[in-house]
């Protein structure tokens, strides 16, 4: 008996049809809906070669899109590492056994989950323009950087906390029994586990950070959405296509975060897992 049919009873011959029909069927609807997409698009111009041909040009890739594109990835690189070391620093302390440390990590973690990550950013601008007073050219950035760490660093906290609590309890138990002390088996076995079972959440997280990089254009970071837009400062504004071309730019950029988490995984997994020799028994 498989897997599978465990789980639930194999489809018979008349599902099997009744779920190949609805596939069709599924498939024709959305071709359908395609088609009268594109056919209205074309009713009202939106395919004319005129305005796909400035997406073409290297002038809208060097002046617009490129540096658009270097300023998202800055933002997102920034966000990332900063948010990895608050949910790991503020994960590990709701794991901690000082109940003060546990609380006070939890209420700041829950706080800046409630809170939207678009008021962070604008938060942080503030604070870092009237505060700080850094420079008006980098406290766009700032504001980015904060509120994307804040938001998306208490979200890998409360990964680190599930992670580590959705361990076998024998992990912890046998770490005790052998000397260690609750930190200890907290950083150096229950951790290591616990990053590598919620890596693809993480990668996740990771493109959420990415994605979420385009609010910055309400802060006036000069990012991907907001350079695109200014395309039409000196001629009618593409929107579709320059959308069409962001969307594209998205789509690449999160399927090689994804491709390289990957190879990451498979390369830990590969150094971690242990060799098993098999030991074949000698003729008599």
């Amino acid at each position: 008996m498989s897997a599978q049919s465990v789980l639930f009873d194999a489809p018979g011959p008349r599902t099997r049809r009744r779920m190949l029909v609805a596939n069709v069927i599924g498939t024709v609807v959305v071709l359908g809906g395609l088609v009268l997409v594109l056919y209205q698009l074309h009713v009202h111009g939106q395919l004319d070669g005129d305005l796909w041909a400035p997406m073409l040009e290297a002038r809208t890739w060097l002046y617009y899109f490129l540096p658009g594109l270097q300023n998202t990835l800055v933002a997102a690189a920034y966000s990332i590492v900063l948010a990895l070391v608050f949910g790991l620093l503020f994960g590990v302390g709701r794991l901690s056994g000082v109940r003060a440390i546990r609380w006070f990590c939890g209420v700041v973690v829950e706080f800046f989950r409630a809170v939207p990550v678009l008021i962070l950013m604008i938060g942080g601008w503030f604070f870092s323009a009237q505060f700080l007073q850094v420079a008006p050219s980098l406290s766009p950035l700032l504001g980015v950087v904060i509120g994307l760490t804040l938001y998306n660093g208490s979200v890998i906290a409360e990964l680190v906390r599930s992670g580590v609590h959705g361990l076998p309890s024998g992990q912890r138990e046998a770490a005790l029994a052998i000397g260690m002390t609750r930190g200890q088996s907290i950083r150096s076995i229950e951790l290591p586990q616990a990053l590598m079972a919620m890596l693809p959440s993480l990668v996740s997280q990771f493109v959420v950070v990415l994605k979420d990089s385009a609010l910055g254009a309400i802060i006036t970071y000069s990012e991907l959405l907001r350079s695109a837009r200014l395309i039409g400062a000196d001629a009618p504004f593409p929107v579709l296509q320059s959308f069409f071309v962001i969307a594209l730019v998205y789509i690449v950029l999160n399927i090689v975060l994804a491709w390289a988490a990957g190879k990451v995984a498979r390369r830990i997994g590969g150094r971690t897992a242990a060799k098993v020799t098999v030991q074949r028994p000698r003729a008599e």
